[in-house]
């Protein structure tokens, strides 16, 4: 049985977990160049850098949340931990390309736990009362690391050089593991139903698959055998998941998840908001590189009131969802501010002044933050307490697979505009960067099918609050 914990003493060991991540994710993108040049790689070579890291995580989120149904939250966060500082040690001492990229891989193997561990014992741990509010502080932790990640990396890689970095997240996880294991109260798990070890195997190797696939396809093309080839693969072994979830007797993910109505809205909320967001974030940091001539570190500038915004915003929507108001409304706000963000970006940003740019990137960090903070507690509701660990694995794991497909794909139609040279679709648009200005276009549409799911989810928690 889970005991509660204050909640000022839980998150003060949360949130800086949850900030490891997307700092882990984000802080080498400054330092490729460097890495680059001292291993004699490729750029491609190099970009596995960063796609190791999120290859794993995309596998073992869902794994995670899984498991979480089943061991001690203690334990589990310890192990992660412990991996994660491992892998950032193996990247800071690696003398060659080959053993930094397999450090990575050992810190997204542990990595990967962290997001939903966090959330499970925010939901867990907490009165139900100030769930909401604990999910906010966690989200705005998020928002946090993924504003510093790029100037963590990119200040400590030019002063004491790329392996600092490294040392940075070892130390981190040293100092948190003891924290954890005196806050995080050890609990007996309600599920003990056999694993089903096979059905967890086709569902972290099928979505690490798809996202190889999709960075593949911005490199290589979509039609080349390197893209294609390993997406219809991932879309095989998903639908062999799909027949093991059918057919099994204790299946990795309940069908009853699926039945849920408000919870599967959820995920197709989550996942083209965060495919948007993160789309969004790479594009306008090559943006003003590349049109408005900045250098690196002048662009990571215009990302940090996006980071800062969600950081402010996600505790008050914290407090708002904790006071009764229906997720699915904030989540159709929030996408509303996403959209007009990426509508400014089309027509009047791309080109024009940098703080422009740092306008539109506010207003995405605000809107994102309301509703990536009040979808999860949406989640949290929604689902049995027995379920809460699958099914926010579940629902983590399509947040990251957003993310990681995200830019990829934007980033290939960037670049098939690019070289086709047209003039931009919007007829609005005035400058001269007429890609980026359709890309941006192209995100603006993406949001309409969320924001379709988003009132869907609000008649789905309207309807349980009413029974």
């Amino acid at each position: 049985m889970s005991t509660a914990v204050p909640m000022p003493r839980l998150l003060l060991v949360l949130a800086p977990a949850m900030m490891l991540i997307p700092i882990a994710a984000d802080m080498v993108s400054l330092v490729l160049p460097v890495i680059a040049e001292q291993f004699t790689a490729s750029t491609a070579q190099v970009a596995w850098v960063v796609t190791g890291f999120l290859l794993v995580c995309s596998i073992g989120i869902p794994v995670y949340g899984r498991v979480a149904d089943r061991f001690s939250l203690r334990q589990l966060f310890t192990t992660a931990l412990a991996a994660f500082g491992v892998g950032s040690l193996i990247c800071a001492l690696a003398p060659g390309l080959l053993i930094l990229v397999l450090g990575r891989i050992v810190m997204g193997a542990g990595g990967a736990a962290i997001p939903v561990l966090a959330i499970v014992a925010a939901t867990r741990l907490l009165p139900r009362e100030k769930t909401a509010v604990g999910v906010g502080v966690i989200g705005a932790a998020a928002g946090v690391g993924t504003a510093s990640g790029p100037a963590v990396g990119g200040t400590l890689g030019q002063l004491l050089g790329w392996p600092a970095v490294f040392w940075l997240m070892t130390i981190a996880a040293l100092v948190l593991i003891p924290a954890v294991r005196r806050v995080v109260t050890d609990d007996s798990p309600d599920d003990r139903h056999p694993f089903d070890l096979l059905g967890g195997a086709l569902l972290g190797l099928g979505a690490g698959l798809l996202l190889f696939g999709v960075t593949q396809a911005e490199g290589a093309g979509a039609g080349s055998p390197s893209s294609w080839g390993v997406m219809s693969a991932g879309v095989m072994l998903a639908a062999l998941f799909a027949w093991r979830t059918c057919t099994a007797t204790h299946p990795f993910v309940p069908p009853s998840l699926f039945a849920n109505r408000g919870y599967v809205m959820a995920i197709v909320v989550i996942f083209f908001a965060m495919l948007v967001n993160m789309a969004t974030l790479v594009l306008v940091s090559i943006l003003v590189i590349d049109v408005n001539g900045l250098t690196p570190g002048q662009g990571s500038l215009v990302m940090i009131p996006g980071g800062l915004a969600l950081a402010v915003v996600s505790p008050v929507a914290g407090r708002i969802g904790a006071r009764g108001a229906n997720e699915g409304t904030a989540a159709f706000l929030g996408l509303t501010a996403i959209g007009l963000s990426t509508l400014f970006l089309s027509t009047l940003a791309v080109g024009a002044s940098p703080v422009l740019a740092g306008l539109a990137v506010l207003g995405l960090g605000a809107g994102f933050g309301v509703l990536v903070t009040l979808v999860t507690s949406a989640v949290s509701h929604l689902l049995p307490p027995e379920r809460v660990g699958v099914g926010v694995g579940i629902f983590q794991g399509a947040q990251f697979l957003g993310a990681g497909a995200g830019p990829a794909l934007f980033g290939a139609l960037l670049s098939a505009r690019q070289a086709g040279g047209q003039d931009a679709v919007n007829p609005l648009y005035t400058d001269e960067a007429p890609a980026y200005s359709d890309t941006f276009l192209a995100l603006t549409a993406v949001v309409l099918p969320a924001m379709i799911a988003a009132l869907r989810l609000r008649k789905a928690r309207a309807h349980r609050r009413a029974r």
